[in-house]
């Protein structure tokens, strides 16, 4: 049984010297609260017939302006489903970044770079290096649009993150290009810490799942509805850190 929630709304893998993955801010209108799904809707016979929850959340690609945001795109249409009006390019100039300059050794490898937990690091647009943001950042965001209705799934299980596209929410998650686990990791420093991290990590939202596949819309191929095996996603996912925003 398919239940579709009506519209109300670079990958990282790709890093180089311009390296990762549309515009003034405008008051955003009331918000109405996505739908919940009745347990009434869901399949409850006695049949082999799997669940399968889905949300026709809207598609939007994050090339060719933002060759490294595919965390802001895909928030731009977690936000756009949940019923504000905002584009990428807004979202772009509003999350917060980390100032830090990429420097690199002789050889070429990075010495020292930002911290994606504090602010985008580098250049989303690719016109120099860029790389990523994490949650912190993105859920700040959220809450700027949607005040207290932000939702970090971050740490939470994925049974959890499921649940909450059940519901009836989308959700930002971090995983990797080619949905696999990351096998490019790198270092550098930032102040006198010491960033580790995958250089291939991509960010995508998840609009729907059922027993063997989740669903999600990937802003770096412009696919919507695009289902990945459920168990190989979920391990990538896990590789990443178990990173996730939603609202509620």
């Amino acid at each position: 049984m398919v239940i579709l929630l009506p519209l109300l709304g670079y990958s990282h893998a790709n890093f180089a010297e311009s390296s990762h993955d549309n515009g003034i801010a405008t008051k955003f209108k009331p918000i109405a609260q996505s739908p919940i799904i009745p347990s009434t809707q869901v399949n409850n016979s006695s049949s082999n017939q799997a669940k399968k929850f889905l949300l026709d959340v809207p598609l939007i690609k994050q090339n060719p302006e933002l060759k490294y945001g595919c965390e802001v795109t895909s928030l731009t249409m977690m936000l756009q489903f949940a019923g504000v009006n905002t584009n990428k390019m807004e979202l772009f100039s509003k999350i917060k970044k980390d100032p830090d300059a990429i420097q690199r050794s002789r050889s070429g490898d990075i010495i020292r770079w930002g911290n994606p937990n504090d602010g985008f690091v580098g250049d989303m647009t690719g016109k120099t290096a860029g790389y990523a943001v994490f949650d912190q950042p993105m859920e700040d965001l959220v809450n700027d649009y949607l005040p207290d209705r932000a939702v970090n799934l971050t740490n939470q299980s994925f049974d959890e993150v499921l649940k909450h596209v059940a519901h009836g929410y989308p959700v930002v998650v971090w995983t990797t290009g080619d949905f696999r686990l990351p096998d490019r990791p790198e270092s550098w420093l930032h102040g006198n810490q010491i960033i580790h991290t995958p250089l291939d990590l991509h960010a995508v939202v998840l609009v729907g799942f059922d027993e063997k596949f989740v669903y999600i819309n990937d802003p770096l191929a412009g696919k919507k509805q695009h289902a990945v095996d459920k168990q190989q996603f979920h391990t990538s996912w896990l590789a990443l850190k178990s990173r996730a925003i939603s609202y509620h």
